[in-house]
């Protein structure tokens, strides 16, 4: 297939509706993921944060996600670490951080120009770090969550006694 045929090809609309559905449903996924991010630092005293929680939507902007996604992983680990240090709770050492940096080295790696058989790979793996570092973070948001509702009940008892 010669360029020109190539260029005439992806010029057809159902080529393009699809590229652009495909970028629009990365986008979605980018702000529900950015919304877990947020959420999570909304449980978070604001002393003990080391980024806004509105800071959290930067990961759903092209290009600026692709270092903005370390930032996260590094901050979004201190304020954890500073919140459980203070809510006295003993959760793993570095929350989310793994994870977190190994996501942003990977999904670096396929904004870099490669052969589509490693570029392909480097894309499954984007998603299944994604993923994993979400289901992360999630879990660390319901400790949060979960010892909110401790505190509450035992407020309320003690109020009552």
């Amino acid at each position: 297939m010669t360029q020109e045929e190539l260029v005439k090809e992806l010029n057809k609309p159902e080529v393009l509706y699809t590229i652009l559905g495909l970028v629009a449903i990365r986008i979605i996924i980018w702000l529900l993921f950015a919304n877990t991010i947020r959420r999570t630092l909304n449980l978070i005293a604001v002393e003990n944060r080391l980024m806004t929680p509105n800071q959290s939507w930067l990961v759903a902007i092209p290009l600026i996600n692709i270092y903005w996604n370390f930032q996260v992983a590094s901050r979004l680990r201190d304020s954890l670490i500073n919140e459980f240090y203070d809510r006295k709770i003993a959760v793993e050492e570095n929350p989310t951080f793994r994870k977190g940096s190994l996501y942003a080295w990977i999904y670096l790696a396929t904004n870099i120009p490669l052969p589509i058989s490693i570029s392909g790979v480097l894309v499954i793996l984007h998603f299944v770090t994604l993923a994993n570092y979400w289901f992360n973070i999630s879990a660390n948001r319901r400790i949060l969550e979960e010892h909110d509702k401790f505190r509450e009940k035992e407020v309320i008892i003690n109020d009552e006694n």
